[in-house]
């Protein structure tokens, strides 16, 4: 496993009162990047990202830009975008998406300009722009049921695993979830609620492993042991034990 720690950074902020003067317009959605310009040209991104901007109820900001997470207290009044305290992961990435992190941390304590109209949403810095569109426009809810949901990471506290070619899958299909632990076959009977999944005695098959894959099949095992919590957002399903340990899954292409 690749383990990565997810510690935050915090970056200097200034500025009178984050989180106070929100907009109703922005306050409990998400936006996806559909387009980025700087004077005029295109600005590629790095390969398979998307800028995701989630503006919480609470008055924060949390970001992405493909790598590490992005947060900090945010308000929106006059037509201006201030985010105070802003704070970043460590999570190790690769130089595109690296210098992309510090492209939009920069962008957003710029204080810029933003715009909502309908499901869209502009912001704008200088000669860059950052065209968005409402996450649930641009890229709605996979179905929990009958889709292959490939495990994408692992998360103890704050630190995440990444396990790579684990082969760890699960698919739901009303009472019933089937899958592989990485080393083994798993069936079983799982109940459901708005936002809980409740998993019964797991049945597996009995193949021998060792090392990480034996790891990993323990961790699954013990996640999908009785109630957790679970949450949709796009092609992603993340499960979250009350301890708020968990495994994180990506829809199967």
């Amino acid at each position: 496993m690749l383990v990565v720690a997810a510690g935050l950074v915090a970056l200097a902020g200034c500025g009178g009162e984050p989180g106070a003067g929100g907009s109703s317009e922005l306050g409990g959605k998400t936006y996806l990047s559909t387009a980025v310009t700087e004077n005029g040209a295109p600005k590629k991104l790095a390969p398979n990202t998307r800028i995701r901007l989630e503006f919480r109820d609470d008055g924060t900001l949390a970001a992405n830009a493909g790598c590490n997470s992005i947060s900090g207290k945010a308000a929106t009044s006059d037509g201006k975008l201030q985010v105070d305290d802003l704070a970043v992961t460590e999570m190790g990435c690769d130089a595109p998406r690296h210098a992309q992190d510090t492209w939009l941390v920069e962008l957003l304590q710029s204080t810029p300009d933003w715009k909502a109209e309908t499901d869209r949403l502009t912001i704008t810095s200088g000669g860059t722009v950052l065209q968005l569109q409402d996450r649930e426009t641009a890229q709605p809810d996979v179905a929990l049921d009958g889709t292959q949901w490939i495990l994408e990471s692992v998360v103890r506290g704050e630190t995440v695993s990444t396990p790579g070619n684990g082969g760890v899958h699960l698919t739901f299909n009303g009472e019933r979830v089937t899958g592989s632990t990485s080393c083994n076959e798993l069936q079983g009977v799982v109940a459901r609620t708005s936002d809980k999944l409740t998993f019964g005695e797991l049945g597996t098959t009995r193949r021998a492993c060792s090392g990480p894959a034996a790891e990993l099949e323990k961790t699954v095992l013990a996640t999908l042991n009785g109630e957790v919590t679970y949450t949709l957002d796009a092609d992603k399903l993340q499960l979250r034990t009350p301890a708020g340990d968990g495994l994180d899954f990506k829809a199967a292409d």
